[in-house]
């Protein structure tokens, strides 16, 4: 069995990985509809560059974009993830962190100490849902309440009439929510297992209603970077799944997906679009991560294939088959950016550059030599598909070796404000508009650092 040298063995191993090499592409490159695809490179130990999380020095928040202002919602929060705005205009907020995954290759323990110092060494995340209230309209939330405790890394959450679904790690699960109250009335009613188990290696799961409510989507990632575990563990994973939630019956809605998580709907074109995260290990800018329409029944190539029929030689045994079905995605958002997650701008009131396209959060990711994302962006669309370069409309969170936080799920509040959620900086922010509004934005920017 392999075991780890210590410390010390894996910071030299770190030090090592954490070095580029070779030419490497300009930013702006992996973005867009046709965006720039080098060949993978195979590497041993992928390029890694860890930035810590230190939290937000008093007084300093994000760089807001021109003619947006940014300030608190909420501070003091514990690994804020995801959001849901109810329709009283108090948020929900899932406090959650993962399991942590056994040791399955010799190179998993320097992954682990990795993505321990990626996160931090703040107190566990409580696994909870918390009630956020602004009931004056200040734009700060006087109250913070535990609205479910006890659940098992919650993550996306949806209501659809006084029925709030809530997905656990492991279970879509149904509470009975009364506007205004404080908590759920009553416990919580199984919808529909979900795969979970003692790898469960992306262990964040997002629902979503239809716009009718007569059926649920939710977001399930790769029990692995490329089936490494063998296939026989990713079974209904990887991919979105149509949950019916009378009957609680399953069935996949789009597959391929190595690890989508937010969704919403395109008011436009009835669409369902999804944020991906795309594979590891094959260097910096090979896979990029991705939003994208989803076709009922469509297969986006993982893991034999990234970004349509780019072929990846690694899973076992090859299916060139599945590589044939392989759907390209819409619109690269740049690779190992860590987005994670996605709302269209219906509702908000941050001026005519922001009316029409969508956020994305940009957790960043250390699986690269360069760092990468750490920000909110805005994606224009024109006609229901993406239009334009992005604008970055929320930067600041990295500070060279450091963090000061790392945004996760966005959501349009009631009055039209944009809510990040920032799982390092412990802090939901809330975007607002200056007035008079400006004309232009800022386009992605070439260089991360």
């Amino acid at each position: 069995m392999f075991r780890p040298a210590g410390l010390a063995g894996l910071l030299a191993a770190l030090a090592l990985v954490a070095c580029g090499k070779g030419e490497q592409l300009p930013e702006e490159a992996g973005y867009g509809p046709n965006p720039t695809i080098p060949a993978p490179d195979y590497a041993a130990l992928p390029p890694i560059r860890i930035a810590t999380p230190v939290g937000w020095p008093d007084g300093q928040t994000p760089r807001a974009a021109p003619g947006l202002k940014v300030e608190a919602f909420a501070t003091g929060l514990i690994n804020p993830r995801w959001l849901l705005v109810l329709p009283n205009g108090d948020v929900l907020v899932a406090e959650s962190g993962g399991p942590a995954e056994p040791i399955k290759r010799p190179k998993d323990p320097i992954v682990a100490f990795a993505m321990r110092k990626a996160h931090g060494s703040g107190p566990a995340p409580p696994n909870r849902i918390s009630l956020l209230s602004d009931r004056d309209g200040d734009g700060l939330a006087e109250s913070r309440t535990t609205f479910i405790d006890g659940l098992e890394a919650p993550f996306g959450m949806a209501l659809v009439g006084q029925d709030l679904y809530v997905a656990d790690t492991s279970a879509l699960l149904r509470y009975r929510y009364a506007e205004g109250a404080s908590q759920p009335m009553g416990g919580s009613a199984m919808v529909a297992e979900l795969p979970g188990g003692p790898i469960n290696h992306h262990w964040t799961k997002n629902v979503i209603a239809s716009p009718d409510g007569s059926r649920l989507y939710v977001t399930v990632g790769s029990n692995s970077n490329v089936a490494e575990n063998g296939m026989e563990h990713e079974v209904n994973r990887a991919a979105v799944l149509e949950i019916d939630p009378v009957t609680g019956a399953t069935r996949l809605y789009a597959s391929g997906l190595r690890n989508p998580n937010g969704l919403d709907w395109n008011a436009e074109t009835g669409a369902l679009w999804t944020v991906v995260n795309e594979r590891d290990e094959i260097g910096d800018d090979a896979s990029p991560d991705y939003i994208t329409s989803l076709t009922p029944g469509g297969f986006y190539g993982w893991p034999w294939s990234y970004w349509g029929r780019h072929v990846d030689k690694r899973p076992y045994p090859a299916r060139p088959d599945m590589i044939a079905r392989a759907l390209t995605p819409d619109y690269a958002i740049g690779s190992h950016s860590g987005s994670l997650g996605f709302a269209f701008a219906d509702g908000a009131m941050l001026g005519p550059r922001f009316a029409g396209g969508a956020f994305v959060g940009q957790h960043g990711s250390w699986n690269r030599s360069r760092p990468a994302g750490y920000r909110v962006i805005f994606i224009p669309f024109a006609s229901g598909q993406p239009s334009g370069a992005p604008i970055v409309v929320l930067d600041g969170f990295l500070n060279g070796s450091e963090v000061f936080g790392r945004p996760v799920g966005v959501a349009i509040a009631g009055d039209g404000s944009l809510l990040v959620a920032d799982d390092a900086g412990n802090t939901v922010w809330r975007v607002t508009a200056v007035t008079p509004p400006l004309a232009m934005g800022s386009p992605v920017a070439t260089s991360a650092d």
